[in-house]
């Protein structure tokens, strides 16, 4: 089965600074896969040239067999990506319903009509349809990041993009989110999401890689990459023979 995306030799260089460095990456289709790696180490860098953000210095960006390196976010969300940011920033003035909206029309291109049932299921799932009527700005943190996470679903994603998504939640909250997490995943769309609440992400994800310096370091196994040495050293903090 062809991967549905594929980054092959990706670079993105800031004059001197690099923050992308070579990238090669599959990831198939209704796979869940986590990133990990220290801060400032090319993560958001790294989402950024998927959704279209930023454009790539060098190296292709392939998503469902078609070539996206050249294309905008826009036209890549309407392609199927559809990704969640490290901090929320919903229309505060706006219903948590109206959120919804903007993201199923301008995401999909649909009338506002055609997606209301699409989103209606997307809050209900998202565990926000009681919220559906109250102003974005007055949400939990909690609530934002599950109204972050649902704006993106609303563009009828087939890969989706989580940003640090559980940060600052308690642990029942984050609890409660990964649930969530889980079920967006059983529904077959595939997912990348970069956390550093390292525990939440490996009740989901079934493949890891360690992103250091703009670079790949590690992929596999979840429980085999923390456990690796250059995992312990680079991300960790621990010496190699500690």
């Amino acid at each position: 089965m062809q991967p549905i995306l594929q980054m092959q030799g990706v670079s993105k260089a800031y004059g001197a600074l690099t923050v992308a460095d070579g990238l090669d990456l599959e990831l198939r289709e209704g796979e869940a896969l986590g990133v990990i790696g220290p801060n400032g180490a090319g993560k958001s860098t790294m989402f950024n040239l998927i959704a279209g953000g930023v454009k790539p210095n060098a190296g292709t960006i392939r998503f469902a067999g078609q070539d996206i390196t050249g294309l905008g976010a826009a036209r890549r969300c309407r392609l199927g990506i559809g990704r969640s940011y490290q901090i929320p920033h919903p229309f505060a003035g706006m219903t948590v319903f109206e959120n919804l909206l903007v993201g199923g029309v301008f995401g999909t291109g649909e009338a506002e009509k055609d997606v209301y049932d699409r989103c209606a299921g997307i809050l209900d799932r998202a565990g926000l349809l009681a919220k559906a009527n109250v102003r974005a700005g007055k949400l939990t943190l909690l609530e934002r990041k599950r109204l972050e996470m649902a704006r993106a679903l609303a563009t009828n994603p087939k890969l989706l993009l989580l940003d640090e998504i559980a940060g600052g939640l308690t642990e029942q909250e984050c609890r409660s989110l990964v649930a969530t997490i889980r079920e967006i995943h059983a529904s077959g769309i595939s997912i990348i999401w970069i956390e550093h609440v390292v525990h939440a992400l490996l009740a989901v994800v079934e493949r890891l890689i360690v992103i250091n310096f703009g670079s790949k370091i590690a992929d596999g196994d979840p429980h085999e990459v923390m456990n690796s040495q250059v995992v312990r050293e680079i991300y960790m903090g621990i010496e190699g023979d500690a």
